[in-house]
């Protein structure tokens, strides 16, 4: 159970983000957002686990954790760039879908082949994610289609953590993991994007890109990384649904959006999916 709370816990502080991550793309190019954020926090990772310290340079920590930030630059990176050209609700709402992605990417890739459950519950799900976040216009922008891609590197991602994290230290891999991703987005950003004027960046958007490195990287990709090394993809991936249902619950809790029936009616859907997924099974079982 605790391995479940973890991700929720996670999936909470994500849902603040998405406003937030919205407001500093006005300053900032995507890339160097991604910069900032990550190598922040595998400074944090490397000090505050200073005592793991002789695995930090063992070969297979290195290379798992530096693959699961590829995949995870890859999901970020297409996420901001699509958040640039989409509104937040259907950012969240169109990254939510790899809670459908998953099951049968891991049986592509795993040949783990999802079960009653898993199907049933992602697709009920993905309707209670649409009641949440979207609104009337439902036309496909380029954010909106980076943000599809976004979705599927999230799913690789959970894929290669629930795969390759078991046995290993999984608070070194999560250091070279953001490692991976400041890497990767430096090389963008150098290659793509103009360098941002760091004297005209506002105090507010350091403020935001504070919160973002250890609240919603360092503290949040941990209790990610620590749930997913314990359970199933497709659970897992469920469970990291709920962050667009609290991206909206935040929204309205911060007066920015209003509460709704159909947003009641989609939360209740978002739920339903997980008591199918997680209590069902077992009760079959008995």
């Amino acid at each position: 159970m605790r391995y479940r709370l973890l991700i929720i816990a996670a999936t909470i502080i994500w849902g603040s983000s998405f406003v937030i991550v919205k407001d500093v793309t006005n300053s900032m190019p995507p890339a160097w957002i991604l910069v900032v954020r990550f190598t922040a926090a595998a400074i944090i990772m490397a000090v505050a686990f200073l005592k793991y310290r002789e695995l930090y340079f063992e070969r297979s920590h290195v290379g798992f954790g530096l693959l699961f930030g590829l995949a995870m630059f890859l999901a970020y990176y297409t996420q901001t760039i699509g958040i640039t050209d989409t509104t937040p609700g259907k950012n969240a709402f169109l990254t939510g879908t790899y809670c459908v992605i998953v099951p049968f990417l891991a049986w592509l890739l795993l040949r783990r082949r999802p079960n009653r459950y898993n199907i049933v519950a992602a697709v009920l799900c993905i309707v209670g994610i649409g009641f949440i976040s979207l609104d009337g216009s439902l036309t496909m922008r380029f954010g909106d289609a980076m943000t599809l891609v976004c979705a599927v590197f999230y799913a690789l991602h959970i894929i290669l953590v629930s795969q390759f994290a078991q046995g290993r230290n999984i608070y070194v891999l999560t250091m070279w993991q953001f490692v991976g991703v400041a890497i990767c987005s430096l090389i963008v950003g150098g290659l793509f994007e103009p360098m941002p004027d760091w004297a005209a960046v506002p105090m507010d958007c350091w403020i935001s890109l504070a919160y973002l490195a250890v609240a919603c990287t360092t503290v949040a990709l941990l209790f990610q990384n620590i749930g997913q090394a314990h359970l199933p993809p497709a659970s897992a991936a469920l469970l990291l649904s709920l962050e667009s249902v609290f991206g909206v619950a935040f929204s309205v809790a911060l007066g920015a959006e209003t509460l709704t029936l159909r947003i009641v009616f989609g939360f209740a859907l978002v739920f339903a999916a997980i008591i199918i997924s997680e209590v069902l099974p077992e009760r079959a079982k008995r």
